[in-house]
């Protein structure tokens, strides 16, 4: 009886000590795949100078990439395009700073918008940050942001959530008086991302970007070249998320609790003063 209570009880230690080992395998190949994550390790300062000029049309828009500012002079008035690749998973704030001129007499406060649009040009809905807003008549600078919903893998073609490919910013004045247009201003705009993690991936998969001229060259069947704002490490094949970690863990304690419920249920055996071929009763 104490022998078999013993064996009972060391079961029941390896059945924890495998548990115990299986969880920390999990976290830890976790820690070692978002460390190994480009988009969750970068830096904002790992980007060289960015660009000092803006497109004026969605065709022209100047390429960012990601966590790279931008720059620009213009006129009020001007409608100023940049536009920076978004993969999936991935969660884009887009900032912008509008310099004013300090000379100006300003009459009147000014209202400015920055409106962002996926590779369909859809506009895209901020969740939130100040997206709009209306400099003071002394104001010498107007601060902009909007973080947009994190980018799917997949989505219904009636939906409009955000899905891999180029991203358009587009800043202009919405509210100035008419005998102000045309006075300059600087503009800085500025896109980063972070990764949202598996718990936002879908199930499916575009079968290419949403990125311009992407269906000219793939049905080319040429090799295709690295367009404008893709992202320097190309694009994520869609298949692998963080949620296989969870789901083959989640198959390893699985496992482990039906052999601790197996030691659990089957019994102390035969008792050791029944010989073999009676049936105890």
């Amino acid at each position: 009886m104490v022998t078999t209570t013993s064996r009972r009880a060391r079961g029941v230690r390896r059945a924890f000590a495998g548990a115990l080992l299986a969880g920390l395998t999990l976290f830890t190949s976790a820690g070692a795949a978002v460390a190994d994550d480009p988009s969750a390790s970068a830096s904002p300062g790992d980007e060289g100078p960015g660009p000092t000029e803006a497109g004026t049309t969605f065709r022209t828009a100047t390429a960012l990439q990601q966590g790279q500012s931008g720059t620009a002079q213009a006129s009020a008035g001007d409608y100023l395009y940049w536009v920076f690749p978004a993969d999936t998973g991935e969660r884009a704030t887009v900032k912008a700073t509008v310099k004013l001129p300090e000379g100006e007499v300003k009459r009147s406060g000014s209202t400015w918008q920055i409106d962002v649009y996926d590779g369909l040009r859809r506009r895209q809905a901020c969740q939130y940050g100040h997206q709009t807003r209306k400099a003071a008549a002394d104001a010498s600078a107007v601060e902009l942001s909007c973080v947009l919903r994190t980018v799917r893998s997949w989505s219904e073609p009636w939906a409009n959530d955000p899905l891999p490919g180029s991203y358009y910013v587009r800043l202009t004045v919405v509210n100035l008086p008419a005998d102000e247009l045309g006075l300059p201003f600087e503009a800085e705009v500025r896109a980063d991302v972070v990764d949202a993690g598996g718990a936002h991936h879908v199930d499916g998969a575009l079968a290419e970007p949403l990125v311009p001229g992407i269906s000219v060259t793939g049905a080319s069947g040429a090799p295709q070249a690295r367009t404008a704002g893709e992202p320097e490490d190309g694009w994520a094949s869609g298949w692998w998320t963080t949620r296989w970690l969870w789901t083959v863990g989640g198959g390893v304690l699985a496992a482990l609790a039906a052999v601790f419920g197996y030691t659990l249920t089957r019994g102390r055996g035969r008792p050791a003063h029944v010989p073999h071929g009676v049936r105890q009763l």
